[in-house]
């Protein structure tokens, strides 16, 4: 199914760098398009182990970048706290600097590997969403209630970080997105997700 007519550009200044894994890449119900047609400031790598990938190791080394990973390991802080902080003891990005954001695609299994394999990952600030967000990910089965899919965490990160942007189109993609795959399943079987 084409999304492209579901999507609206959005203009942030938030650079979101979408890890996918190859698993995902031909996924049907795979979300991560969803941002990178709608933020012109992202772009999609490929692969499973990122450790010695030179193109995100030279964005790792460039100076002046505040680089984040979302993901919910041992060391995470939440976001809305890591905010916070930055708003009270005014460290917010200066003109010189920005955010970028390391987001994980895949499966949970997959996304858990991928962290596991890419070293690289393991040194930067990682952060965590809110856990009593729900996820609204009808057409994929997920471990959680609290499970989102790609879009919906990269909806809530750039949310965090940047309010004063709109960035609800994403949303409005995905809730489209969704609703569109959901009638073409039979509905004895679509009672069931």
């Amino acid at each position: 199914m084409c999304i492209c007519s579901l999507t609206k550009p959005i203009e942030t200044d938030i650079e979101l760098i979408i890890l996918q894994h190859s698993s995902e890449v031909h996924q049907p119900k795979g979300t991560a398009r969803i941002l990178s047609l709608s933020l012109k400031n992202s772009q999609i790598l490929v692969g499973e182990d990122f450790s010695d990938h030179t193109q995100l190791n030279e964005m790792l080394n460039e100076a002046g970048v505040n680089t984040i990973v979302l993901y919910p390991s041992e060391q995470s802080v939440p976001l809305e706290q890591m905010v916070a902080k930055q708003v009270s003891e005014q460290t917010r990005p200066t003109s010189n600097s920005r955010w970028r954001v390391l987001l994980l695609d895949g499966t949970w299994k997959k996304a858990y590997k991928m962290w596991q394999l890419s070293k690289n990952l393991h040194a930067l600030p990682c952060v965590a969403l809110p856990e009593d967000l729900k996820g609204n990910y009808r057409v994929r089965k997920a471990p959680s209630e609290n499970s989102l899919s790609t879009v919906e965490a990269g909806y809530h990160v750039l949310s965090l970080l940047d309010p004063s942007t709109n960035y609800q189109p994403l949303l409005a993609a995905f809730e489209q997105m969704v609703d569109r795959q959901m009638a073409h399943i039979p509905k004895e079987l679509r009672d069931k997700y």
